[in-house]
């Protein structure tokens, strides 16, 4: 049988208190809908439908190439009325699984396992809590079978003291789903059309009603609230660090790390505490990356060091460095092997040699650094003249000496040495010493500025 999927992401989210719609707030970078659309295109559907209502424009924009249908919801009556908007574009032979944009950390495995359930009938999936208030109660019968499921504010205090509770998650066929939905009715608190009332009558009718358990409740626990939101974040990054842990990375604490992407680490990577990698990162062998760091779609090779509070984004850094601490590499850095970039020094656009070093208080915008250089404290490269980024080509062997100034477009050729505090505008012949700042004055009988004392002139 086809498969589609409607995904149900129309919920305003009022207790998010935010002007942003609920399924577009971040679960480790991504939107919560991402995450759902994710694990969707996992089972391999023929056609993958969202439904969308509040902020629907600001939804679609960010999903401009997302390779779904989207369907309108203009008036929100109801999880069933939501359903309703998507079954007519769906075959009548197909099975349909029907998500919720909201539950982020749903997993393929349960996805397989619930559609292969469900045959002629429905299967829902379900979990359990001590104290599952909010969510709808799973009603039995004496022999164990579903009958319906009861939304939170309609169950009587007995009905509330139900355990488990109703994921919203389902699959059956399309045609006798679309049936029992037409015959739900709005007769309840909210005076909405219920998806759960659906269930009740398929069970009614003679249909399997089969309940597939999620034993990990994190898996189909759902966003309501920031602090759901922070708690189900912190459930995927655990999860991740396990991940980790698992192929031999060490972390200093499985709690305190964000991947927000894909990290993929060699042998005997370390990563110290409160670190966040971002987009597609790559750690090669024996690479150490020190406290609070983040680094964002970097490459970074064997046997590197990364110290404390250094920000490194969509750079290649190459075997044996040493980065930081406070250090930043911005788009476009490009080092070389055993490569030492200290302290508040940044590196942008720029290429930099085997072996060279800047260590202090530097930035490094926009050159071509060879090998081998020394780059003193304090040197920066002038790379931007208010219309154009110009370039800095620093040869092979050349000493920079502190506080030094290079005006962008120069060239200091192979084995220069540039004294401290000059500002070079010009090339330099290779392998001499130049030196370019004022000279220096001592005023003979020279005094103080004072003060008048008060009252005079």
């Amino acid at each position: 049988m086809p498969l589609h999927v409607v995904i149900l992401a129309a919920g305003q989210g009022k207790r998010m208190h935010s002007a942003l719609p609920k399924v577009l707030h971040k679960i480790a970078g991504r939107p919560l809908l991402a995450h759902v659309i994710d694990a969707a295109r996992s089972l391999r559907p023929e056609r993958i439908y969202v439904v969308h209502g509040h902020g629907g424009a600001q939804v679609r924009a960010a999903f401009g190439d997302a390779a779904v249908e989207w369907v309108e919801q203009a008036r929100r009556l109801g999880t069933g009325h939501a359903l309703m908007q998507a079954l007519p574009r769906v075959p009548r032979v197909a099975n349909v699984l029907v998500l919720n944009g909201d539950v982020p950390l749903v997993s393929a495995k349960t996805l397989r396992n619930l559609v292969r359930t469900a045959g002629r009938g429905l299967a829902i999936v379900t979990s359990e809590l001590s104290d599952p208030a909010g969510y709808g109660r799973v009603l039995r019968d004496a022999k164990g079978r579903v009958q319906r499921i009861v939304e939170h504010k309609d169950a009587t205090p007995k009905e509330r003291a139900i355990r488990e509770w109703y994921a919203g998650i389902l699959a059956g066929n399309a045609s006798r789903l679309a049936g029992w939905l037409a015959k739900v009715a709005n007769r309840n608190a909210q005076k909405e059309y219920y998806l759960t009332d659906a269930i009740g009558i398929a069970a009614a009718a003679g249909a399997p009603v089969v309940a597939v358990k999620a034993t990990d409740r994190m898996e189909v626990a759902g966003v309501n609230s920031r602090e759901e939101l922070a708690i189900l974040e912190r459930a995927y990054q655990n999860a991740q660090a396990r991940k980790l842990l698992a192929a031999g990375v060490a972390l200093a604490d499985l709690w305190r790390v964000d991947v927000r992407g894909e990290l993929a680490c060699g042998q005997d990577v370390s990563i110290d505490v409160n670190c966040v990698f971002e987009g597609k990162v790559k750690l090669g062998d024996r690479v150490t990356i020190g406290p609070n760091c983040v680094l964002r779609d970097v490459n970074i090779a064997r046997d590197t060091e990364v110290l404390a509070f250094s920000l490194l984004e969509d750079a290649e850094v190459g075997a044996g460095c040493r980065i930081g601490p406070y250090a930043r590499l911005r788009p476009g850095a490009q080092l070389a092997e055993a490569v030492h970039i200290g302290n508040f020094v940044e590196v942008k656009a720029s290429r930099i040699g085997k072996g060279s070093k800047a260590n202090h208080l530097s930035y490094i915008g926009d050159a071509d650094v060879g090998t081998g250089v020394n780059i003193g404290a304090g040197t920066i490269t002038c790379n931007y003249d208010g219309v154009a980024k110009n370039r800095t080509v620093i040869e092979d062997e050349c000493f920079i000496g502190s506080d030094a100034t290079l005006v962008a477009p120069v060239r200091i050729t192979k084995g220069s040495y540039i004294g401290a505090g000059s500002t070079i505008s010009r090339d330099t012949p290779p392998g001499q010493l130049t030196v370019a700042r004022a000279r220096q004055v001592s005023i003979p009988r020279w005094s103080l500025p004072r003060k008048n004392p008060a009252g005079k002139k």
